[in-house]
């Protein structure tokens, strides 16, 4: 009698843990799905072929989000062009090349305590430091941005290359391949899949920033050239989204922006999706 009380209790409380997982799942799901519904069915009626091809203008009252939708491309290029060879440079040295296991444990450690900081420090230290020599401009805030994703491809990437077999390490070198060409040709394409989530990741992260570059890479809404603007101060569709909505209450422009936000975010996870299969396909044949 003991004995089946018992299992009776245990099936009971695996019944509710098995409820319990079902009811976070699906409150989770209804929860992404009602903010997206909502952002979406706001802000995609406002968006007009005036709001995206032309500029802001006060002297006719005329909004236009072109310059910002360029300004977040160009800082989304720059930053990856610098935090991608960095950050898989590093977890490629930290996982095949470091001996010291100390100093590998201290380093993860940092990352991932840099990958906790608000972004807001991460602006206050941009504008000290980036924009003292740069001064307010989107490279600044490029450089505060790759500073702010840096651990999250090295500590992905990382972690991809630790999945890879040390038999495949071997049987490149019982080939005769050197080092280097062991971890080109045969580490770096096993763990593609994991640069592409770092990247993925860091876009959102990047998609997503308004604090640290209200701090360097400031308000302008100007249209420039990718070398120009980049060196010049200009604001992202975030930082736009903040300045219609805070200081002009312009909430329909700002659902405007934040229903395109949402779509440049699914194209660019579904654009990695199909690059990672690409590799995939190649890899395999």
């Amino acid at each position: 009698m003991e004995k089946q009380s018992i299992s009776e209790k245990r099936k009971i409380y695996v019944r509710f843990m098995h409820t319990l997982m079902i009811l976070s799942a699906v409150f989770t799901c209804a929860l992404v799905l009602f903010i997206t519904a909502y952002v979406l069915m706001k802000g995609i009626p406002n968006i007009t072929w005036k709001l995206l091809s032309s500029s802001p203008s006060y002297i006719d009252k005329r909004i236009g989000i072109l310059p910002d939708i360029l300004n977040t491309i160009y800082i989304i290029i720059a930053a990856l062009c610098v935090v991608i060879p960095v950050g898989v440079g590093a977890a490629v040295y930290l996982t095949e090349y470091a001996e010291n296991k100390k100093l590998v444990s201290i380093i993860e450690y940092a990352a991932e305590t840099l990958s906790g900081i608000p972004s807001i420090i991460y602006g206050l230290v941009g504008m000290l430091f980036f924009c003292r020599f740069l001064k307010t401009s989107l490279m600044a805030g490029a450089l505060t941005l790759v500073i702010m994703n840096l651990p999250t491809i090295m500590r992905t990437t990382q972690e991809s290359l630790k999945t890879i077999p040390g038999s495949y390490r071997e049987g490149a070198f019982g080939l005769g391949a050197g080092k280097w060409r062991m971890i080109h040709t045969v580490v770096l394409p096993g763990c593609i899949d994991g640069i592409i989530t770092g990247c993925i990741l860091s876009v959102g992260r990047i998609l997503g920033e308004s604090a640290a570059l209200l701090f360097t890479a400031g308000f302008a809404h100007v249209i420039n050239g990718f070398f120009e603007g980049l060196g010049s101060s200009g604001a992202t569709l975030t930082v736009a989204l903040y300045f219609y909505a805070k200081e002009q209450g312009e909430f329909d422009v700002a659902f405007a922006i934040a229903a395109i936000l949402m779509l440049l975010t699914l194209l660019i996870n579904l654009l990695a999706k199909l690059v990672g299969n690409i590799f995939k396909k190649r890899r395999n044949t």
